[in-house]
């Protein structure tokens, strides 16, 4: 297997190399980042996204506005912080910055160390999530949590890859995920990748295909996590758990610690990202609505504790999760 098969990001040499996703999968466009308003551009514009990939990001976006940019620490600091509000590896990756920094130790190797600690909690995550797949298991996938979503690997798409390398005959069903169409062009384009069996479909035939006996997991990733469980995750995420809970198909979430918000208890009080409603009315460039109408753009939704069967993380996977299991998962 090859690690760098896919990667969103390359640090080289005190330069940020960002792949530009909102050109795949036809086009394979490099952006080089040298300061760190050119990071948080990326970040808001979706050319970089997923949440652990936002926070290895915004890590080298700190250290460019910081040791190489020479700027107001705080100044960079909010800048990145206020890019997009719901995914919180972004803030977890800032604060261990920032502690970095205030304790006098080299920033731009705790990046790196992020970066390459998010890699390996990819790997153990895919060790773990791949024992609940069974050989020639049909998973269907929403959003793009691969390789393009971390530092490498993936979460949930992470999970059908180590389950894939394991021999299992695994066949994905693609959400498209609008108005964006992660699935589409993102997953899709990483299964190419890994010779992965896979057929994309609309966002709206998942539950028509449960009902046929064609679906034997959900697989999703998260981009925040509270402490009773609730998921917050792209918009279509609940629609998906909900319809898996009425046909007795089990769903999962795959997630680094880092994606648990140990502020949070309950899945009202994530803050959910409202984009333009621009994105719903238009694709790529085509306007597929009248220029009179008015779109809503929420980009994520939460899904509740009760309807998630497992939570799958780099130290293991936890079971029907609850406020006194995770609590004691990240030894609060």
């Amino acid at each position: 297997m090859d690690l760098q098969k896919v990667k969103a990001f390359r640090w080289e040499k005190g330069k940020l190399k960002i792949l530009n996703q909102l050109k795949l999968p036809h086009t394979e466009e490099w952006i080089i980042a040298t300061d760190y308003l050119q990071v948080a551009e990326a970040i808001k514009k979706m050319i970089v996204r997923g949440a652990p990939a936002i926070g290895c990001v915004a890590a080298y976006g700190f250290v460019l506005g910081v040791k190489y940019n020479k700027e107001n620490p705080q100044k960079v600091y909010e800048t990145l912080k206020n890019t997009r509000p719901t995914a919180v590896n972004l803030f977890w990756a800032l604060e261990r910055i920032k502690k970095a920094l205030s304790q006098g130790r080299d920033i731009e190797q705790e990046a790196i160390q992020i970066e390459e600690e998010d890699l390996k909690t990819n790997l153990r995550i895919g060790e773990y999530g791949k024992s609940l797949l069974r050989e020639s298991s049909k998973i269907l996938t929403h959003c793009n949590t691969g390789a393009l979503a971390t530092a490498g690997w993936g979460t949930a798409l992470g999970v059908i890859r180590s389950a894939h390398y394991n021999g299992n005959n695994i066949f994905v069903w693609v959400d498209e995920t609008r108005p964006y169409l992660q699935g589409a062009r993102l997953t899709a384009w990483e299964l190419v990748k890994e010779g992965i069996p896979h057929k994309i479909i609309t966002d709206n035939t998942a539950g028509f295909l449960m009902k046929k006996g064609l679906v034997d997991a959900v697989i999703v990733g998260a981009d925040r996590i509270t402490l009773r469980g609730d998921t917050a995750n792209k918009i279509g995420t609940y629609s998906l758990a909900v319809l898996a809970k009425e046909h007795k198909i089990p769903f999962y979430v795959a997630a680094p610690l880092s994606t648990f918000d140990p502020n949070l208890i309950y899945g009202d009080e994530i803050p959910i990202e409202e984009r333009s409603p621009d994105e719903v009315k238009n694709c790529f460039g085509c306007s597929i609505a009248p220029d009179e109408s008015d779109a809503l753009h929420l980009g994520f939704d939460v899904t509740p504790a009760e309807l998630i069967d497992a939570i799958i993380t780099e130290k293991g996977i936890v079971e029907k999760p609850n406020e006194e299991k995770i609590k004691k998962l990240l030894e609060l």
